[in-house]
């Protein structure tokens, strides 16, 4: 494999009990408790460090109804990264648990599709069933980054670096991006809500916060296509996660894990 892997460690901060109805259109056959993890990703190497979303913050978990188990500042601090010096930031969407955390880092590029941009800003958030998971400071503090010249907007099929591309594939938001990192077991998929859980994508079936549900059908075939086996695709909540893959240290066991390295079995669907 050509150029230098990278690392990729996904970091929970926070929590939600639910069931798993919550989870699918239309419900699950199979009902009983599933429920939801919150992360950020970090993918860096040798060269270059790059922190994917940014989680929400404890006012904002209190308001929404969710458990902060480590604030966002404290597992990139575990993992040797201080919040204030990130430099570049892929926000895969602007949800109101992919872009919060707006005072951590004041140093950082954002890099977030055009489309997401006009979606947030645009008349579809005139409907309340629309703009619910969207937090009005967290687009704000977007807006006031571009004039700032802190706002990169990325196209739909875009490099982000050597090993690093960025995918726009819509659905669960109309400018959700995803990422394709190489890594030593080859190229991981960071597939943040375009698959919220395995299942969502094992089964088929739709998660029920969707702009365009033909876009998210769509975007699980795209990250098949890009990944190459499932054993590669990393989804956005699903607690499996932090069992499938190893620790990063013995100490970050349910809490941080290593997604880059090969996965410890597999999902149960």
């Amino acid at each position: 494999m050509e150029g230098a892997a990278y690392e990729i460690y996904a970091i929970k901060y926070a929590q939600h009990a639910r069931m798993a109805r919550e989870n699918f259109i239309g419900g699950d056959i199979h009902d009983g408790p599933m429920p939801m993890d919150y992360f950020v990703w970090v993918v860096r190497n040798a060269e270059r460090t790059l922190l994917v979303d940014t989680g929400f913050d404890r006012p904002m978990a209190q308001k929404r109804g969710r458990t902060i188990v480590h604030p966002v500042e404290e597992g990139l601090a575990r993992i040797g990264i201080a919040a204030a010096d990130v430099a570049d930031v892929v926000v895969t969407h602007m949800h109101y648990d992919h872009a919060g955390n707006n005072h951590l880092f004041p140093a950082a590029r954002f890099h977030v599709q055009e489309r997401e941009m006009a979606f947030c800003t645009g008349r579809c958030m005139c409907h309340q069933g629309l703009r619910h998971a969207f937090a009005a400071e967290d687009v704000k503090a977007m807006v006031d980054r571009l004039f700032d010249d802190r706002l990169v907007f990325r196209d739909p099929e875009d490099e982000f670096a050597d090993g690093i591309t960025l995918h726009r594939v819509g659905g669960h938001s109309d400018g959700l991006q995803i990422l394709r990192v190489r890594t030593q077991r080859g190229f991981v998929v960071l597939a943040s809500d375009a698959t919220h859980y395995f299942a969502n994508l094992h089964r088929g079936l739709a998660y029920p916060i969707v702009y365009n549900v033909g876009d998210m059908f769509e975007g699980y075939a795209t990250v098949r296509r890009l990944a190459g086996s499932d054993a590669h695709i990393v989804p956005g909540h699903d607690p499996q996660v932090l069992s499938l893959y190893p620790p990063a240290f013995p100490d970050t066991e349910g809490w941080i894990a290593r997604v880059d390295l090969p996965p410890r079995g597999e999902p149960a669907h």
